[in-house]
């Protein structure tokens, strides 16, 4: 049974859980999310924590793996908000950051259901084209927060989170690379 001062805590959180759905199914952009500072810390440990469970379903895991997942997110975080700074749309970063970031999170915790419930009946060659679904919808939903945030075409959002997911690869296949 659930404490009254239980949910206190929990039902601020649903709304923006909620909005976050929204923004991920592209009902909504990151201008639907109060600039909050408290918001993107709680969507920055949500986003930890999908993280910390998706690499964990993963054989072998390692610190360096956790690591080159922040890196990765750091380079993608850096690069969406000189976008949005350069089109001149600072006010809304905190905004826009929030998003990116919540919304990833919902994304690795769908891999992570997904993953865990399905598998077992699906196979590892159905999971992988299911895996790619999830990473070809993430860089839409990207694609629909940043064209939201700088006011512009969804072409052109499209453009930047290709660009910027190609560069989070180069950038990851350069550094996972032997060592000759």
């Amino acid at each position: 049974m659930i404490a009254a001062t239980d949910c206190c805590c929990v039902a601020p959180l649903l709304p923006f859980l909620k909005t976050l759905f929204d923004i991920a199914l592209l009902r909504k952009g990151p201008e639907h999310i109060p600039r909050s500072g408290v918001l993107l810390l709680m969507a920055i440990v949500i986003w930890l924590f999908a993280v910390l469970t998706q690499l964990a379903l993963i054989e072998q895991f390692t610190e360096a793996d956790f690591v080159l997942e922040i890196f990765s997110a750091l380079i993608a975080v850096t690069c969406y908000s000189i976008v949005v700074i350069g089109f001149g749309q600072a006010p809304r970063l905190t905004q826009t950051v929030t998003a990116l970031l919540g919304c990833g999170a919902i994304l690795a915790l769908a891999f992570v259901a997904a993953y865990a419930l399905l598998l077992p009946f699906v196979g590892r060659t159905v999971m992988a084209l299911f895996v790619w679904f999830i990473v070809l919808w993430s860089i839409s939903v990207k694609g629909h927060i940043i064209a939201s945030a700088i006011s512009r075409h969804w072409y052109l959002g499209m453009a930047i989170a290709v660009s910027i997911f190609v560069l989070q690869h180069v950038v990851h296949a350069y550094l996972t690379a032997p060592q000759v």
